[in-house]
């Protein structure tokens, strides 16, 4: 995972250097506006960055992971420390990632005149003809290739720990990887041969969209045991976390709200 995500950092910095994007305009894209709330298309696509993000199932990973590291009362203060770094750095890292991939596709766009940022392949294809050899493109294809193999990785492994710890679900491993990649690729197999390769964004950033309305149902169980002394013992939120996280799963639950009053208004 960390050599993916490794190549993921170094193919999109290099891209993002190359595309030479206004940074004054990068940094003020950055400061909320109430303009991703009344408008649609914004909220839609802000959305789906919380839940590209986020993720839901990597909530359940990571819960996991730390019940790998054994130790003994006296060390699991150690435990929770390195694991939160690890968690904070790892939605640090998705967060940059994820929007340098926006700040990437702008400056292409740009460049070229065209403001209105369409699809993943027009940023491709301007890329490659923007560099000599194309080699931004190339580290464009290479960067996608390996967040997808990431994904796919955590995601299979989010579906066995949930198959084996909620639902005492054991299966054989070539059966749970059959049955996991063949929900991911046959609706984008379906969808490309349906609808044509333009489809192809628009089922990405519909699945981010659908992580984000599931979301809440992670993150909400999760702050309430986390938050319980009965659970964690003295190992419990403090209250100003619990403040903290209550605003934000706030926040999350009213924005998912208003995107779906929408759609079926």
């Amino acid at each position: 995972m960390i050599g993916l995500t490794a190549i993921v950092v170094v193919c999109i910095g290099f891209t993002v250097a190359m595309a030479q994007p206004q940074w004054r305009d990068v940094i003020a894209g950055f400061v909320p506006n109430t303009r991703t709330v009344t408008d649609p298309d914004m909220l839609y696509l802000a959305i789906g960055i919380i839940g590209a993000t986020v993720m839901p199932h990597n909530l359940h990973l990571h819960s996991s992971i730390v019940k790998t590291r054994r130790a003994d009362p006296a060390g699991r203060r150690r435990v929770i420390q390195y694991t939160t770094i690890d968690i904070v750095a790892a939605l640090v890292l998705a967060f940059l990632i994820n929007a340098s991939i926006l700040v990437m596709a702008g400056a292409a766009f740009h460049a070229h005149g065209l403001h209105d940022v369409a699809e993943l392949q027009d940023a491709h294809r301007l890329l490659t003809l923007s560099t000599v050899g194309g080699v931004a493109g190339i580290g464009f294809a290479l960067a996608l290739l390996a967040s997808g193999q990431s994904s796919a990785v955590t995601a299979t492994l989010t579906g066995q720990i949930v198959m084996e710890g909620y639902l005492r679900l054991t299966i054989a491993p070539w059966l749970r990887r059959l049955l996991t990649r063949g929900l991911a690729v046959v609706p984008a197999f379906f969808v490309t041969w349906h609808y044509g390769e333009a489809a192809i964004a628009s089922l990405l950033i519909g699945s981010q969209v659908v992580l984000s309305l599931q979301l809440p149902f992670a993150i909400v169980p999760l702050i309430r045991y986390t938050s319980s002394r009965a659970v964690m013992g003295e190992h419990a939120n403090r209250r100003p976390v619990v403040v903290l996280a209550a605003l934000i799963a706030s926040l999350i639950v009213a924005l998912n709200v208003v995107l779906v009053v929408r759609v079926l208004a």
